[in-house]
């Protein structure tokens, strides 16, 4: 038994130090070209791009009134990026070929590279440099992107490596499953402590909001929260604060998660008088944008058009929209003293929202107000909009992509023009 190990650690490195000068360079080309031809390269960019749009947005917005319109085309390049990929693959069935036994090579080599170095000791000096040589052909047939000279060379390494490493194959499938677990831990990591998808499933915080509006939720600004038993250990970023719009689990039916604006913080005592708020005596800022604003709500399914007064707002110094049905005003609710540890919340479409003042839809009836340890992240930023109108919404039921909507912060910068028309 021989110890090529001590020759070469691994059988990848050892082609690589195979290669000429001119090889190497090669497989720097078909590196690029691989990457760049990919259907996945022009998601990535794009997913790049979004990401420093969303940190440079969150930490100076109003930068988005010039970004999001250059996100947008940059979206329509990517699109036919990809539009353009998915063609070439598959009007030209030779390089979609080449591309598939490359892959399959690449794995190949892979596989036999890890059981190598992991059973090196075992291994025959002999077969080893059965496997090597085999391999470095294969290798070379990669670079050089020749179906007809690849196929057979991917097909003889795999005959060899079936007839003799059969046995430690069988180690490496659980190899891979440990693999798989440990990329799906990642996966599930991020969407537990840093970003999450939510979708808008009513129209509670229309028109911050609304019905078809997938936004992302960011977890880890409020701190790291630990599942199932509702409880925050520590800060990261900072608490709540009014004007925050949050997720949060239903504390009344844990079932259900709810999207709402934070309106009051621990000690602070809230009143809403003829529909003006007041946080510990203030009256908050408000004026009216629009007497009659037409907008577009779905109660059953079916859409239908509602009009009410849209107001604008300002809690904490940070602007916002929010709507009350037409009519008089007069009425008085609280006060309402939010416990530590706790927020008090309210949908933007007050009169059509089931929160804080309504028990939060619970069976009792009475005030409710969420704890820090229900909280599942801050709103940012709606990445994608299936709501009414726009595109395809004739063939849908009213429902369309909103291009409009894509890329827009939750937030408010505070110079955006009144809305005085019709929001539906």
């Amino acid at each position: 038994m021989g110890e090529p190990e001590a020759a070469a650690p691994r059988l990848l490195a050892g082609i690589a130090r195979r290669r000429s000068l001119e090889a190497r360079g090669l497989a720097q080309k078909v590196w690029w070209g691989e990457a760049l031809t990919s259907l996945w390269a022009p998601v990535t960019v794009f997913g790049l791009a979004f990401l420093v749009y969303l940190c440079v947005v969150e930490s100076s917005l109003c930068t988005y009134f010039v970004l999001q319109p250059l996100l947008k085309d940059f979206g329509l390049v990517m699109l036919a990026w990809f539009a353009a990929l998915a063609v070439y693959r598959t009007v030209l069935p030779g390089p979609r070929k080449v591309r598939k036994l490359r892959r399959d090579a690449r794995e190949l080599l892979r596989e036999i590279d890890g059981l190598v170095h992991r059973n090196h000791a075992k291994l025959d000096a002999k077969l080893y440099e059965r496997l090597s040589d085999q391999a470095s052909l294969v290798d070379a047939d990669v670079l050089a992107g020749n179906a007809s000279k690849l196929e057979p060379s991917l097909a003889k390494l795999s005959d060899l490596a079936e007839k003799h490493l059969a046995a430690w194959r069988k180690s490496s499938t659980l190899d891979f499953a440990i693999g798989f677990a440990k990329a799906l831990g990642v996966a599930l990591l991020i969407r537990a402590v840093l970003i999450e998808p939510f979708k808008i499933p009513s129209g509670s915080m229309i028109p911050t909001l609304e019905i078809g509006d997938q936004i992302f939720v960011n977890k880890f600004i409020y701190g790291v929260r630990l599942p199932w038993l509702n409880i925050v250990p520590f800060q990261i970023v900072r608490a709540p604060e009014r004007g925050d719009v949050i997720v949060f689990n239903n504390p009344v039916d844990t079932d259900k998660d709810f999207v709402k604006r934070v309106v009051g913080v621990p000690g602070d005592t809230i009143e809403i008088t003829d529909k003006v708020i007041s946080v510990n005596g203030q009256p908050q800022p408000v004026r009216v944008e629009a007497a009659a604003y037409r907008f577009r709500d779905q109660p059953t399914g079916v859409w239908v058009r509602r009009e009410a007064t849209l107001v604008r707002e300002t809690l904490n110094g940070q602007p916002h929209l929010a709507m009350r049905a037409r009519g008089d005003p007069s009425s008085h609710e609280g006060p309402f003293v939010v416990p530590p540890m706790s927020v008090f919340v309210m949908g933007d479409n007050r009169d059509n929202s089931t929160d804080s003042r309504y028990g939060l839809g619970g069976p009792e009836p009475g005030v409710k107000y969420v704890p820090y340890g229900n909280i599942k992240g801050k709103a940012m930023v709606i990445w994608l909009s299936l709501s009414y109108g726009g595109l395809g919404s004739s063939l849908f039921g009213g429902t369309g992509l909103r291009t409009d909507r894509l890329f827009q912060p939750v937030r408010m910068c505070g110079t955006e023009p009144p809305r005085t028309g019709d929001g539906s």
